[in-house]
């Protein structure tokens, strides 16, 4: 059966490719849901089974944006807690997260989902540990909220076993049982994780963090990964208050620990790394160890600046993260690409910290690599999967930069056009194709609503 292609052409491209090709106009096409040629001027005459062509005067395409890690449940906890540190603010909201249900995380996962798509990102994931015992299949309706959407997605399967009774932060009735979270990570991967080429689902075994974790969860938790073949994703060196912890009870700071408990390596990626020094940063670059940047969460918990061009150079994997929305309010990947060049310029490297071309690669490309995925997405490719965006900037915001990159970074938020996974629809004029935004909205506030209220009750 012959291929249905899409054409895109008479639009600027940012292939992020090893050799960052661009084109001021040039064309892609896609057939079915692969890149099949992508190159300067109008697309090749004469193609078969055009089922779509596509004007892009005025805009960019890019690779589909890729985020490296979330918390989607927090969605329905955004606004609170907004003057506190990330260990103040775990405990203001630890009670409420430990009331979730199976409803309550659908309709969380809806709404997290439901801003980033409509922002450009065409590969999502979410580290979800909170798993309260009797609420229903928590992982199931989260992978089932991005099915629904129609991105691609890794969920990264949480844990904790180290209650409040034990040392930890989170509430005990929140936690579960060291071969209960292991026996639960191992059924989620067996029911779920998809290891193709083309994938639309896959699962990372993701204890939580070493404050909420026993050392033995996370050397299971690594035999297990590997053993099935998957990744392995956690929060590291986020804060000073975590190194202190670490070294308090382990006698060595988090990177040293990790890598006493198998947790250093190229199948592993961890969140924030704010306070790594550059022993923890040699040790990443050797070992291939990933790092989810997150700076506007890493700002909004005062957390620090974390040292990302050092990380580059190093040759640490690095791609960037909204983190929860509990810590960043407003949920979208693609103004992390601004926030991430504008805070690192506030480092020791000032203005030579991150370009805007380095930026829209950690934003693709970085992410790939980090979700191990760079094969297959993250960069403009004949063979690679069809994740795209069409960024409009032809509008007054963006009227007089002529560098369509430099516009996407430095400029205001761009509007997408449209937005393909697969070579499938997502996005078309700033509007979700796939579900009802208005209904989704509607079910977010109810349920934050009965969240509030059933802990407010205790």
């Amino acid at each position: 059966m012959a291929a249905s292609r899409i054409v895109i052409e008479n639009c600027a491209i940012a292939t992020v490719d090893a050799h960052d090709t661009e084109y001021a106009s040039g064309h892609v096409v896609v057939a079915d849901h692969r890149i099949e040629s992508v190159g300067a001027g109008p697309a090749p005459a004469r193609l078969e089974n055009v089922v779509r062509r596509v004007d892009g005067t005025g805009h960019l395409v890019t690779p589909g944006l890729v985020n490296t890690h979330h918390h989607f449940y927090q969605w329905l906890t955004r606004g609170l807690a907004t003057d506190h540190n990330l260990f103040d603010w775990l405990v203001a909201l630890y009670p409420t997260w430990a009331r979730l249900d199976e409803q309550m995380v659908r309709a969380a996962a809806q709404g997290s989902l439901a801003m980033m798509v409509r922002g450009g990102v065409t590969t999502a994931m979410d580290h979800h540990y909170v798993y309260p015992r009797g609420t229903g299949d928590l992982s199931g309706a989260i992978i089932g909220a991005a099915a629904e959407m129609g991105v691609r997605f890794t969920l990264a399967r949480g844990s904790m076993d180290r209650g409040v009774s034990d040392g930890g932060l989170p509430p005990d009735f929140a936690v579960e049982s060291l071969d209960g979270a292991l026996a639960a990570t191992e059924a989620t991967m067996d029911t779920h994780h998809d290891a193709s080429f083309d994938a639309m689902t896959q699962i990372a075994v993701a204890p939580c963090s070493p404050f909420s974790v026993t050392t033995e969860l996370l050397k299971q938790a690594a035999e297990l990964a590997r053993r099935k073949g998957v990744r392995l994703h956690t929060h590291g060196s986020e804060t000073v208050e975590e190194e202190q912890f670490c070294k308090e009870l382990f006698g060595m700071g988090p990177t040293d620990y990790f890598e006493s408990t198998g947790w250093l390596g190229s199948d592993v990626w961890m969140a924030h790394c704010v306070h790594m020094n550059d022993a923890d940063i040699a040790a990443f670059g050797r070992t291939g160890t990933g790092v989810a940047h997150c700076p506007s969460s890493n700002a909004r918990l005062a957390a620090g600046i974390a040292r990302v061009p050092d990380m580059l150079r190093a040759g640490v994997p690095v791609g960037l993260g909204v983190d929860g929305t509990a810590s960043n309010e407003s949920g979208e990947l693609h103004t992390e690409l601004r926030n991430a060049l504008l805070i690192n310029r506030l480092s020791a490297h000032g203005e030579s910290a991150l370009n805007a071309r380095q930026a829209l690669r950690l934003g693709t490309y970085g992410g790939a690599q980090v979700l191990g995925r760079a094969d297959q997405i993250g960069s403009i490719e004949p063979g690679k999967l069809a994740d795209l965006v069409l960024w409009k900037l032809d509008t007054l915001a963006h009227a007089s930069i002529a560098d369509p990159v430099t516009a996407l970074i430095f400029g205001a938020a761009a509007p997408v056009t449209l937005s393909l996974v697969n070579g499938r629809t997502v996005v078309e004029d700033g509007h979700l194709t796939t579900v009802d935004e208005a209904a989704i909205a509607r079910d977010t506030r109810s349920e934050a609503q009965r969240l509030a209220r059933i802990a407010a009750q205790g």
